[in-house]
């Protein structure tokens, strides 16, 4: 068993030592290809659409699209906000067990219109 253990843990250090640009089965997904955890895709969205369907990586969320709060699980039923962006929603210690602290992404350095 430990033989085991450490064989994998020797193929997983050497998949994480490869370099960004390469393309692997493992990591470095591409948006469409199946996925564990939302460290193996380009995206760094493993996105999911219910508790039994398989995860795929997708792209991250735009401004004004729905989103996610990070999740303790890796993969996400809707995907985190793209760079800059801000996920704005509440946030509770259920939402994050559940995977359903979803927000919408906005422009924290966005201004918001005045009404006059």
């Amino acid at each position: 068993m430990r033989c085991l253990i450490v064989i994998a843990l020797c193929v997983l250090a050497a998949v994480l030592a490869a370099p960004p640009h390469e393309k692997g089965l493992i990591i470095n997904l591409d948006n469409g290809e199946l996925c564990a955890i939302s460290m193996q895709c380009k995206s760094s969205c493993c996105h999911r659409t219910s508790g039994i369907s398989l995860a795929r990586c997708a792209p991250q969320a735009a401004e004004n699209q729905e989103c996610s709060k990070k999740t303790l699980y890796g993969t996400y039923y809707r995907c985190t906000c793209e760079s800059g962006l801000k996920c704005k929603g509440d946030i509770s210690i259920g939402g994050s067990i559940t995977n359903t602290n979803f927000g919408i992404c906005v422009d924290p350095n966005k201004k918001e219109a005045s009404t006059n």
